[in-house]
C-alpha cells in the first residue's frame, strides 16, 4: 500500500483543486445579472434568486462539514462539482423562473459542500507525511492565491466572451435560433464553466487519496450529523483563538457584502451609464482578486515578519478595514484625487483580506483535531455569510453615502480589534463525530493532533 503523497505533490494537488472549483464561479461573475435580466427576471426577483443561494448554503454548511468528516473529503468535493455543473447548465439554459431558482438552490448547496473538505484533505496529507509540526500556511497561501488568480481570469474571460460574440454580424442572434432561445451569448461563460467542473470532478477522483474508511451506513451518517453540528458550534465556544477566527470571518463578511452591494453603483456613477460601469466593475473584480492574491503569497512572510499568526491577523485585517473606512471617505467625492484614493483604499481592502486568511486558518488548524477539520472550516462560512446578510440589510436600507461603506469599515476594524490580547496555547479541541457500529476508526480518526 502506498504511503501518503509527499508536501510538493500534496501542495500541488491541493492548488489544482482550487483552481479547478473556483474557476467556473469567476466565469459566472460578470454574466450572471445580466443574463438574468435578459431572461426576463426583474430587480426584486434576481434578488429573491441570491437570497435562496445565500440561506441554502448557509443552512446545509455545518452538515455538509460533518458529512466530509464522517464519509470522506473525497466524496463530499465530487458531490460539490455534480452540484455546481448541474446549477450553471440550469441558469445557464433556464428561461423559467422555478428552474432558475432551483439552479441557485443547487449552486448555494454546490458552495456549502465545497468550503472544508478540500483544505481538510490537504491537512490531513501534510499531517500524515510530516506530522502535526509540518508547516501549512505556504499551502495554503499558495491556495488561496490559485484561488484569487482564476476569478481574476475567469471574471475577465467571463466578461469578454458574450462581448466578442456580439462583434460577429449577428452572431448572438444566430446563436440563439440555433438552439431555440436557450443559449444566448452572456450564457456561454455559464457553460463553459459547467464543462471545467466535468474535469473537477474527474481530477479529484484521480488526484486525491485518502487513508480507508470504514464502512457507514447512510442511517449512521445521518443519525450522528446532529452531534457533528452541535460539537462544531461548541468549537468558538471552548477556545478563545477559534472563536476569534468565526468572529473575525463575520467582519470580514460584512466587509465583502458591503463592497458587492456598493461598488457597481458607484461604478456606474463614475462612468455615466450601467453598461460602462459594469465593464468598469469587472476590472475592479479583476483587481481586487489580483491584491487578495498577492496578499495571500505574502501570509507567511507577513506571520513571520509579525512575530505570530495572531498579530499578522491583526495587522491584515486592520489594514483592510483601513482600505474600507477610505472608500467610505471618499463617497462623495469627485475628481481624480478621490478617484485615486478610491482605487488605493479598494486594493488596501483585498490585499489585507487575503493576507488574513491563510493565517487564521493556519492558527483554526492548530486548534481543531482531524475529526472536527471540515467542520470547523464549514462553521467559519457561516459565520461569515449570516454576518454578511446581516450587515446586507442594514446597508441595503441606509442612504447612500458614506455611511454604508463606514459601517462595513467599522465591523471590519472591530475584527482586527479582537487579536489584541495574545492566548495562550491549549490542546485542539475535538469535534463529536459518529462512529460506525463495527470496525476500528480508520487512520486519520486516530490523527487527533493540533492544527499546523
Amino acid at each position: 500500500m502506498k504511503g501518503p503523497l509527499d508536501i510538493p505533490t500534496a501542495r500541488r494537488r491541493y492548488v489544482t483543486v482550487c483552481a479547478l472549483f473556483w474557476l467556473p464561479l469567476g466565469l459566472s461573475i460578470a454574466p450572471l445579472i445580466l443574463l438574468l435580466t435578459e431572461r426576463g427576471m426583474t430587480t426584486a426577483a434576481i434578488a429573491g434568486l441570491f437570497a435562496a443561494h445565500s440561506l441554502t448554503a448557509a443552512a446545509l454548511e455545518l452538515p455538509t462539514g460533518g458529512l466530509a468528516d464522517v464519509l470522506g473529503r473525497r466524496v463530499v468535493l465530487v458531490a460539490a462539482g455534480l452540484l455546481n455543473l448541474t446549477a450553471l447548465a440550469l441558469v445557464g439554459l433556464g428561461s423559467a423562473p422555478w428552474l432558475l431558482g432551483l439552479g441557485m438552490v443547487l449552486m448555494g448547496a454546490g458552495r456549502a459542500l465545497s468550503s472544508g473538505p478540500a483544505e481538510a484533505w490537504y491537512v490531513d496529507t501534510v499531517h500524515a507525511d510530516s506530522g502535526p509540526g509540518a508547516d501549512l500556511r505556504t499551502g495554503l497561501a499558495a491556495g488561496s492565491s490559485a484561488t484569487s488568480a482564476v476569478l481574476a481570469a475567469g471574471t475577465l474571460l467571463g466578461g469578454a466572451l458574450p462581448w466578442l460574440l456580439g462583434l460577429g454580424p449577428d452572431l448572438g442572434a444566430r446563436l440563439s435560433e440555433a438552439s431555440s432561445g436557450l443559449v444566448l451569448p452572456l450564457s456561454v461563460p455559464l457553460l463553459l464553466g459547467s464543462a471545467v467542473e466535468i474535469a473537477f470532478v474527474l481530477y479529484v477522483l484521480t488526484a486525491l487519496p485518502e487513508p480507508p474508511r470504514a464502512p457507514v451506513a447512510l442511517r449512521d451518517v445521518l443519525r450522528g450529523i446532529p452531534a457533528t453540528v452541535v460539537g462544531g458550534l461548541r468549537l468558538g465556544g471552548r477556545d478563545t483563538l477559534v472563536r476569534r477566527v468565526f468572529l473575525s470571518a463575520g467582519a470580514v463578511g460584512s466587509a465583502l457584502v458591503t463592497i458587492e452591494l456598493l461598488m457597481p453603483g458607484r461604478a456606474a456613477a463614475v462612468t455615466g451609464a450601467s453598461e460602462s460601469g459594469a465593464v468598469l466593475f469587472a476590472a475592479l473584480a479583476c483587481a481586487g482578486f489580483i491584491c487578495s492574491g498577492l496578499g495571500s503569497r505574502f501570509a507567511p512572510l507577513t506571520g513571520r515578519l509579525a512575530g505570530s499568526g495572531e498579530r499578522a491577523v491583526m495587522v491584515s485585517l486592520g489594514v483592510g478595514a483601513g482600505g474600507l473606512l477610505l472608500l467610505g471617505a471618499t463617497a462623495g467625492a469627485t475628481g481624480a484625487g478621490a478617484l485615486v484614493l478610491s482605487a488605493i483604499g479598494y486594493g488596501l481592502l483585498y490585499l489585507g483580506l487575503g493576507v488574513a486568511g491563510p493565517n487564521e486558518n493556519d492558527i483554526l488548524h492548530r486548534r481543531v483535531a482531524s475529526t472536527g477539520r471540515a467542520t470547523g472550516l464549514s462553521v467559519q462560512s457561516l459565520v461569515m455569510q449570516l454576518v454578511g446578510a446581516l450587515i446586507g440589510l442594514v446597508v441595503g436600507v441606509l442612504r447612500p453615502g458614506p455611511v454604508p461603506w463606514l459601517l462595513g469599515g467599522c465591523v471590519l476594524l472591530a475584527g482586527a480589534l479582537l487579536w489584541l490580547r495574545r492566548s495562550e496555547p491549549a490542546s485542539p479541541s475535538p469535534v463529536a463525530r459518529p462512529q460506525p457500529p463495527v470496525a476500528c476508526p480508520s487512520p486519520a480518526s486516530q490523527d487527533a493532533t493540533a492544527r499546523s
